[in-house]
């Protein structure tokens, strides 16, 4: 019996030793500033913190499974774009309350940081800005993976759009990164927003006197001669101007992809060439008259 009462009573003084132990660890000063309204990090709210980041971590992942769960690859991959980017503010928020909840002196954390967040929102004022116009692409969908852009007279192909750029192929095949913010400070151009056919046109003049009716029956026949342009809508010509030295005209034609609409340009302007010398149709350059007077003696 009397044995039974001194372990028990060991056990007891040994659980109390024990827990005095953790006690003392969880309590353990990692960092302490100021005196009368200290800012004091422990092991325990360390651990806290991390077991908070952890069951954040865990919701976040089954909320963006619940989410994406039924959208397309495109806007699934602009979601997690978004996502990625916002769920550390959710991280720093769910922290603050948390350890506000447990008489941590979140005041003094932003009294000793504000200075600090001032300076470094300066200092990255243009990355956020790109941020958030990565974020108005994705809600307002300006601009889709596969459009053709223009933007400061800078044409691309867009391959890839992220938080922060826009990764773009240019018609030679130059790689163009182009930051977000651009869309909010200059005119973009979206030459496929409204699907892949796009209208082109070549101008050319010609020497007055000639026969316009033959001149537009040319010009539709170099255009529809052409691989790259579409039948229907038809080609057609546009009498544009009585200039100085020529009669201007403008072919006007269809084709599917914008993206090299250079080749047909340079190509139709090789058979119009080649008609008119056939055709005697005459290409004018600037002439000017000039009369001499004779002084009268």
């Amino acid at each position: 019996m009397i044995q039974e009462e001194i372990a028990e009573q060991v056990k007891e003084v040994i659980q109390e030793d024990i827990w005095g132990a953790i006690k003392d660890f969880l309590e353990y000063e990692i960092f302490h500033l100021g005196e009368k309204k200290p800012i004091v990090l422990t092991v325990g709210l360390l651990l806290f913190v991390i077991v908070v980041l952890i069951v954040t971590s865990v919701f976040l992942r089954f909320l963006k499974r619940i989410i994406t769960r039924k959208m397309e690859n495109q806007d699934k991959q602009k979601f997690e774009s978004v996502f990625s980017f916002s769920k550390y503010f959710v991280y720093l928020i769910v922290i603050f309350f948390a350890l506000d909840s447990i008489g941590f002196n979140i005041t003094g954390v932003f009294a000793a940081s504000a200075a600090l967040l001032v300076g470094v929102g300066l200092a990255l004022q243009t990355f956020i800005q790109d941020i958030l116009s990565g974020i108005f692409i994705f809600m307002d969908k300006t601009v889709h993976v596969g459009d053709i852009i223009e933007i400061d007279d800078k044409i691309g192909r867009v391959e890839e759009i992220k938080l922060r750029t826009t990764r773009t192929v240019t018609i030679d095949n130059k790689v163009l990164i182009i930051p977000n913010h651009k869309y909010l400070t200059s005119t973009l151009y979206n030459w496929t927003q409204n699907g892949t056919l796009t209208r082109e046109s070549v101008s050319v003049g010609v020497a007055y006197g000639s026969d316009t009716k033959l001149v537009k029956e040319l010009l539709i026949k170099a255009a529809e001669s052409n691989s790259y342009v579409l039948k229907n809508p038809a080609p057609l010509v546009l009498f544009t101007d009585f200039a100085d030295s020529s009669l201007n005209f403008k072919l006007v034609f269809t084709i599917s992809d914008s993206f090299i609409a250079h080749i047909p340009k340079s190509e139709i302007r090789f058979e119009i060439d080649r008609l008119f010398r056939e055709n005697k149709v005459q290409i004018p350059f600037p002439q000017r008259v000039v009369t001499l007077l004779k002084e009268k003696e």
